[in-house]
């Protein structure tokens, strides 16, 4: 079961660099065992680039693994200097805490709690740091690892030249005694991360190595970064990171992210961040090349994805959201649907009086003069809230005022405008 385990996260382009190849495949072969992946809570929510690892974890506790999801609650006071080229901004205790909480909320949405089993287990290392003093740490842990050997670390290494404090150099220091801690007291014995954590990881393994006079057997595996196609960065729009906090990225947003990915790059996200089995996504694979129009692939990725992080009941408002405006019926979706579904597109604020069709359109920008305006409105061209309108003596009031608040018009077959009235 191991290898095919194996096998199908190779197939997946999630294995890039082992510690032991060989000496892990024979661990996971005698036995389940306990493996752990980490999570700095800088912010209160993760956002799509860090779930690669975690949902390479959860393929382990598919298999019969028991996940360890370690919440950073030290290391996030600290910084880890990984891919960065400047200081961390620390943030405050009251701020970690607050963190911590929202990245356990969307843990619990990936992962399997079940308290018997393999059930997934949640630990902060603030519970292990947060006792060791000063003068203990440089002394039980300060002696094991030499200066040398932390320059040699890429993530180091690259911040020389800009400067690096002594608070972000020993970062991989602790997060070695984190992987320390938890293989003496979880028995855990594999450490998967990013690609970037690479260094952190193998400081862990020699944390555990000059701590142990026995023969240790722990390993660690990194997951490769994710691109596009065309090598630009994986997982930022127009409007920057997608959050899987829906009241920072909405599910119809997170809906709209996978749904529009490129054909170039839908199967491999399909195999990175889905559970379908090799043969769905081959035939979908196969749809890609010969009807890329029908968009299975991506229709089958936005599924999966929305519904695991935001729940079937978002997904079916994104779906909902997505039909409404493509057949150009919005009488179907609330107003909050339709605050979420038109708030990149462009709006204009004018007082809250009744109007004229016309007067309005000119107004707001809409269209570009009064004549072409009265041509819109008789031709058909305009709706309000989904509804057409083609009196040219029509008054937007409060009918027409969704919440008291706004309009969205419709010039045209795709040109939506939002007014607010205030």
């Amino acid at each position: 079961m191991t290898n095919e385990l194996l096998q199908d996260l190779e197939w997946r382009g999630l294995l890039y660099q082992q510690t032991d190849a060989e000496g892990m495949t024979k661990l996971l072969d005698e036995q389940s065992v306990s493996l752990y992946c980490g999570v700095d809570p800088t912010a209160d929510s993760m956002h799509i680039g860090h779930i690669v690892p975690l949902l390479t974890l959860r393929r382990f506790q598919k298999a019969g693994h028991r996940p360890i999801l370690l919440v950073g609650g030290a290391t996030g006071m600290i910084g880890d200097p990984s891919g960065r080229s400047e200081e961390r901004q620390l943030q405050t205790v009251e701020q970690i805490d607050k963190n911590v909480q929202g990245i356990r909320s969307q843990l619990e949405r990936i992962f399997d709690f079940a308290e018997d089993g393999n059930g997934a287990q949640l630990v902060n290392n603030r519970d292990w740091i947060g006792d060791i003093n000063t003068i203990e740490f440089l002394r039980d842990y300060g002696k094991l690892i030499n200066v040398n050997y932390m320059l040699a670390k890429d993530t180091i290494a690259s911040r020389l030249d800009t400067g690096i404090s002594f608070t972000e150099f020993a970062y991989t220091l602790i997060q070695g005694i984190d992987y320390n801690h938890l293989y003496n007291h979880y028995n855990c014995r594999i450490q998967v991360g990013g690609s970037d954590q690479w260094g952190n990881i193998t400081t862990g393994l020699e944390v555990i190595r000059k701590t142990h006079e026995e023969e240790t057997k722990a390993f660690g595996i990194t997951i490769p970064l994710v691109t596009k196609a065309d090598g630009t960065k994986f997982g930022k729009t127009a409007g920057g990171a997608v959050w899987l906090d829906g009241k920072k990225t909405s599910p119809y947003e997170f809906y709209q992210f996978w749904i529009n990915a490129a054909d170039a790059d839908v199967v491999k996200y399909l195999k990175i961040f889905t559970f379908l089995y090799r043969e769905e996504i081959e035939a979908l694979a196969v749809s890609v090349e010969e009807e890329p129009h029908l968009r299975k692939a991506q229709k089958a990725l936005a599924e999966e994805m929305t519904r695991l992080i935001h729940g079937q009941e978002a997904l079916d408002q994104a779906i909902r959201i997505t039909a409404a405006l493509f057949s150009g019926d919005l009488k179907a979706l609330s107003a909050d649907e339709m605050k979420d579904a038109f708030k990149d597109v462009p709006s204009f604020e004018m007082a809250k009086e009744d109007k004229n069709i016309v007067d309005l359109l000119v107004e707001a920008g809409i269209s570009p003069s009064k004549r072409q305006a009265r041509e819109d409105v008789t031709n058909g061209a305009i709706s309000v809230n989904g509804e057409k309108v083609t009196e040219l003596e029509y008054v937007i009031d409060g009918k027409d005022r969704l919440e008291d608040a706004f309009s969205i018009v419709r010039r045209g077959k795709k040109k939506y405008h939002m007014v607010k009235f205030v």
